[in-house]
């Protein structure tokens, strides 16, 4: 990528390895280039199935076979390994030196590998009972089949959790390019396994295989430029004692961003068939801006303001924190506009081939409609929590996140009965929101920061830019509506001639009226498209 060279990650420029603030941007480009382009790879791999499979049983235990090898890869904290391990690693680094957090890395690779290899072992041989349990509401056939896609996805968590440990350290050596290229090559081998096969067995098998290659492969290779792998197995190390202090809430707690599609899967097995796979197709588009600003802006954040709470830099943190939150919830609430409006036509679009027909399309654009409405409250979280794990606790956001989780069950189960799988993105949504309004109130009662009045005005503006570009491309869509016969023709035009009003109006709401952090993260994005011309960073 053009003006983000590997030397220019690798920090202050004083050979520390350690990013700094100046370079946040920098890196949040890289990773959003990054996810972006695994995103589009995610939708072809989500085209190919529902171009194969459709919208029935089969999609619904291909989506099924995931809950297992999530909760396992939850309880070794390995969807967060970066932000249990990376500020423990950070200041070992700083404060005892390179050979104390080699030591520190190798006795938590050995030892957590060691477990994740033993659980996973564990959990294939009870898959059958514990399938069972978890999706009562699934015929005989829908039953078996998705306990023999668990079994083979279940050890690609072997490579997630320790290719995750990996990663982490290579981000806080400022070296991202590993962490950027992870998710590409994943999807890439998920579609090559959908389409060599045309089952869900093939696409099973490419999860597995991509997990060897991309999360796993790609920074073990990239780590063998600078230092030997070592493997110590030590559980009552003292120093893997403190990783897994900072870890354990991450094991035991429960946090929206993940169990809300939990959620979904238990309480939507129960509501008919398709269910689970509607609300899967639904959640792909949704996460998109999600993934796109939130995962990019917090996996760049947290090295940089782990460093700077490592060097004491108080203040530098909270005006970090401050200006990365204003920009990504000023962003998230244009997402989230865009993501309502233009749900059917994307649908039709992304989807809507094969055996993937009209109702399956009305149905997950009906859904997704609701869903986007999460999208502000999932980025803002995402960004929010990296205030407390910079700072090596995650014992409060997560005890936060639990309570919420758990006093939102009803919430799922009283709109699932009333709107079925729309009831509970409504709940999704709503949980979410109060989530990451919770968190910045707390954030600012521990820490300070942010400054919650100039992060709602700068909201406000946002919101109010997204109305003012949203409302107009209503009613430009129902009058290009494709449903009278144009099909994906139809949506594409939608797609197009709404995408460029909404752009349009934005520009200008932005320019006008959107506050300085919004005009801000305007004029840098334009500046680092390649035909501005414009200097870059």
């Amino acid at each position: 990528m053009e003006g983000v060279s590997d030397e220019g990650l690798q920090g202050d420029g004083r050979g520390t390895g350690r990013l700094e603030p100046r370079r946040l941007g920098a890196v949040a480009v890289l990773l959003a280039a990054s996810v972006f382009l695994s995103r589009i790879t995610g939708y072809l791999r989500d085209v190919v199935l529902a171009n194969r499979v459709g919208a029935g049983p089969l999609t619904d235990a291909y989506y099924a076979a995931f809950q297992i090898p999530d909760l396992l890869n939850y309880l070794l904290a390995g969807g967060a390994l970066s932000i249990a391990f990376l500020p423990l690693y950070t200041r070992v680094r700083s404060r005892r030196g390179e050979e104390a957090a080699a030591q520190l890395f190798a006795t938590v690779l050995g030892t957590l590998g060691l477990a994740s290899a033993v659980a996973t072992g564990l959990l294939w041989i009870y898959a059958e009972p514990l399938v069972a349990l978890q999706f009562p509401g699934f015929a005989d056939e829908t039953r078996a089949l998705t306990v023999r896609l668990t079994r083979i996805v279940l050890p690609a968590q072997i490579f997630f959790v320790t290719g995750g440990i990996v990663r982490a350290v290579l981000m806080a050596e400022g070296r991202f390019w590993a962490h950027a290229l992870a998710p590409l090559l994943y999807n890439v081998s998920i579609v090559a396994g959908g389409l060599a096969t045309g089952h869900v067995e093939g696409f099973a098998w490419g999860v597995l295989i991509g997990a060897v290659l991309g999360p796993w492969g790609v920074p073990i290779l990239d780590l063998a430029r600078s230092q030997r792998l070592r493997l110590r197995v030590a559980p009552f190390d003292p120093v893997f004692r403190g990783y897994l202090w900072i870890a354990l809430p991450l094991m035991i707690g429960l946090s929206l961003t993940t169990v809300d599609e939990w959620y979904d899967r238990w309480i939507g097995n129960t509501l008919g068939v398709g269910v689970v796979a509607i609300l899967g197709f639904a959640r792909k588009l949704m996460q998109a801006p999600v993934a796109v600003v939130g995962q990019a802006v917090a996996t760049a954040a947290l090295p940089t303001l782990a460093h700077l709470w490592t060097s004491g830099r108080r203040e530098e943190l909270n005006r970090t924190l401050q200006r990365t939150l204003e920009g990504s919830a000023a962003v998230a609430l244009l997402a989230g506009a865009a993501c309502f409006v233009f749900a059917r036509p994307l649908v039709e679009v992304i989807y809507r081939h094969g055996a993937f027909g009209s109702d399956d399309a009305a149905r997950v654009a009906s859904v997704l409609a609701v869903m986007a409405w999460a999208v502000p409250g999932w980025i803002v979280q995402q960004v929010a929590v990296r205030a407390f794990y910079a700072r090596e606790d995650t014992w409060r956001p997560m005890i936060l996140g639990t309570g919420v989780a758990l006093a939102a069950i009803p919430l799922y189960l009283a709109l699932s009965g009333r709107a079925g799988a729309e009831g509970l993105a409504a709940a999704g949504a709503v949980a979410m929101t109060a989530n990451a309004l919770a968190t910045l109130c707390w954030a600012r009662v521990r820490h300070g920061a942010p400054e919650l009045p100039a992060l709602a005005r700068s909201g406000a503006r946002a919101a109010f830019v997204a109305v003012l570009a949203s409302v107009p491309c209503l009613y430009l869509l129902d009058a290009l509506d494709p449903l009278g016969g144009q099909g994906t023709a139809g949506a594409l035009l939608q797609l197009a001639v709404g995408g460029t009003v909404f752009a349009a109006i934005g520009g200008t709401g932005i320019a006008l009226v959107g506050g300085e952090a919004l005009r801000s993260l305007a004029a840098r994005a334009w500046a680092r498209l390649p035909f501005t011309g414009s200097p870059r960073e």
